[in-house]
């Protein structure tokens, strides 16, 4: 149902598509960061969410030997849990990451994790630079205040970063109830 080519309306996001990036949820930062529990639970609706409907999923830990691994919440969800470790605040600065994404030849990423006005403003900046279409969950992303959360999320929007809840990102991406997938999903869209 996606108008190709509609000037200023991005494409709806489809499984086909998307990419689910989870950035630097590590345990240095869960006691600083400002409602860190939401952005763990809705990060993990998103992640199961993701694996059902075989959306890749791509994680990333901010210098670990000083910032801790990413939280077991989040590294437990993973069969075989391997995160692209960067230095730069940009996860689109890390040549790695760059290599996931290319070779998923995916164009839709969904950004979740911390912080909201740096790493997450930063990446979805690059990305959208490389012309991908960029969404942020903005229940699961968070910064050290709710100030710089808010900072970061009315910049993407200013650069054209959609924003969803996670619970809306889901339903624009099943696009429709009664499917296979939408049963398999079910419960997760109640939360």
């Amino acid at each position: 149902m996606n108008a190709p080519n509609t000037p200023g309306l991005p494409d709806r996001l489809t499984a086909d598509r998307t990419v689910l990036v989870v950035v630097d949820l590590q345990e240095k930062f869960r006691d600083i960061i400002h409602g860190m529990d939401q952005v763990l639970a809705n990060t993990e609706r998103l992640i199961q969410f993701c694996q059902q409907l075989e959306i890749p999923i791509v994680t990333t830990e901010h210098y670990p030997r000083g910032l801790g691994v990413t939280v077991p919440e989040i590294r437990n969800l993973h069969g075989s849990f391997s995160p692209i470790e960067k230095i730069d605040f940009s996860c689109a600065g890390c040549a790695p990451f760059n290599k996931a994404i290319n070779d998923l030849a995916r164009d839709q990423i969904i950004l979740c994790g911390i912080e909201t006005h740096v790493c997450i403003y930063q990446t979805a900046f690059d990305m959208m630079r490389q012309g991908k279409q960029v969404s942020v969950a903005v229940d699961a992303v968070s910064s050290c205040s709710a100030a710089n959360r808010e900072i970061g999320l009315k910049r993407m929007s200013e650069l054209g970063v959609q924003s969803m809840g996670s619970q809306m990102l889901m339903f624009e991406i099943l696009g429709k109830a009664g499917t296979p997938q939408f049963k398999d999903v079910a419960g997760l869209l109640k939360e």
